[in-house]
Order: C-alpha cells, then structure tokens, then sequence
C-alpha cells in the first residue's frame, strides 16, 4: 500500500500590540508580498518552538521589543487559505512590553504606527483587518478564503 504524505499546513504567530485604544502597525516593504500594506509584527512559526516563542522572538527582530509569555494572550485564530497556501494563523495581544519600538528590519518594513484599533487605514491586509475585527467583536475564531487584494 503506497503512503501519502500528509497535508502540512503553515502557521505564522501575530502581534496585536494595545496601548490607549491603538494597535501597532508595520507596513510592508519589499516583500513581495502586499508590499505598501499595514500588517502586525508577524512570523512564521519555524518549527520546535511554540507560539508564544514564536511572537517573543518576532517582536524582538521586526520591533526591538522585550515581550514576556505572560504577558501574551490568545485573541484569535484563523484558518486561512489559498490555492497556494493554506495557514494558521494565531493572533497574541500583549499590553506590556520593554524597550523602544524601533524599526529593526529597514529591508522588510518602511514604518511602524500607531492606529485606533476601531479605525485603521484604508490599506491594511484584509485577512489581518478581518482578524482586527474580530477581535474588536470577541470572536475567537474565523475562517478566509482566498481575498482579492492588490495594492500598487
């Protein structure tokens, strides 16, 4: 009987960093991907480590920020796919951190912002403005097909 290999999915940690009503954002920069869009801080999980782990270390190389696992919770998580891709995606909010926001991956990211979480711009990812909402709205988790989504 010949065996197949099983589906693997991706997962990627985000960072919904709350200070006074507002949330951090990163705008994308040379990517390839929705580049000129906001997102969060933000990564893939690379494996043997967990979620939290995953964010700490984000928040750390992306923004230069110190974050604690108890300073972390859950908030959402969404099942994300594409014809390509199919995710996980696990939203962390944290509302303590130390250091200075900085931007660490100039290659990566052109501006780090704060936004009133109940009004952001116009060009943020939709699946990530999706999860915000969520958030905003207490449910924990959602599910996205593919969005149809250029920016220029």
């Amino acid at each position: 009987m010949q065996q197949t290999e099983r589906f693997k999915p991706f997962s990627a940690a985000y960072l919904v960093l709350e200070k006074d009503g507002q949330i951090l954002l990163l705008r994308r920069y040379n990517t390839g991907y929705k580049d000129g869009g906001y997102s969060l801080v933000a990564g893939h999980l690379d494996g043997g480590e967990t979620t939290k782990q995953c964010i700490i270390r984000e928040a750390y190389e992306e923004a230069g920020i110190t974050l604690t696992p108890e300073d972390l919770e859950v908030v959402h998580v969404m099942h994300r796919y594409r014809p390509e891709r199919e995710y996980f995606d696990i939203y962390l909010r944290a509302k303590k951190w130390s250091g200075d926001i900085t931007i660490m991956e100039p290659n990566k990211c052109d501006e780090l912002k704060w936004s009133k979480i109940d009004d952001l711009p116009e060009n943020v990812l939709p699946e990530v403005k999706f999860a915000i909402e969520n958030i905003i709205n207490n449910v924990h988790y959602g599910t996205v097909a593919k969005f149809n989504f250029n920016l220029k």
